[in-house]
């Protein structure tokens, strides 16, 4: 029997061809695998430590912040604990340090401010004390008296990049309005 001119042999031998060079080109890609793994893999290594880097630096940041916001929370609760730069370092320090942190790697800043808040509007003014605001004049509204708290600290890379520095320092600030006026 004719199938378009062909016997029924002649396809079976052509289908057996067909099938050996298949065979032949899967012999010839058997390793294109295992090459594609291996020039992939480095990149995507170098990629997981980028990642696992940016998060530690982000942690760190975050430890940073949340020290500082621990000594304004602190220097916020009246003032005289505003005028206090040892109560202030003392609640950053224990903030960080509670994150399993060294209090060695952390400087802590503070410093208060007066103004004189008028319909929402501070006009910043002098003021003697931060203990005693009320000392200086405040004719059309009445005191605010800040306290901002900057922590530093510093960010150390488990790995070298190069062009990128081993450590890098990492620094947030925390105002908040003293209570209690």
């Amino acid at each position: 029997m004719k199938a378009n001119g062909r016997t029924r042999a002649s396809l079976a031998n052509g289908n057996r061809s067909c099938i050996a060079r298949k065979a032949g080109l899967l012999r010839l890609q058997s390793g294109q695998a295992m090459l594609e793994l291996a020039l992939v893999t480095p990149l995507l290594l170098a990629l997981v430590i980028g990642v696992i880097e940016l998060v530690r630096y982000s942690y760190i940041g975050i430890l940073v912040g949340n020290a500082a916001r621990a000594g304004a929370d602190y220097g916020a609760q009246s003032l005289p604990q505003s005028a206090d730069p040892t109560g202030i370092q003392t609640a950053a320090d224990n903030d960080f340090q509670n994150n399993g942190q060294q209090v060695s790697n952390l400087t802590v800043i503070s410093s208060t401010s007066c103004g004189c808040d008028s319909a929402g509007t501070i006009t910043a003014a002098g003021c003697t004390t931060a203990v005693n605001p009320s000392a200086g004049t405040c004719a059309a509204g009445h005191w605010v008296v800040t306290v901002s708290v900057t922590a530093s600290g510093t960010f150390n890379s488990i790995f070298n990049y190069p062009g990128i520095p081993k450590s890098i320092a990492v620094s947030r600030t925390s105002t908040m309005r003293v209570a209690n006026q």
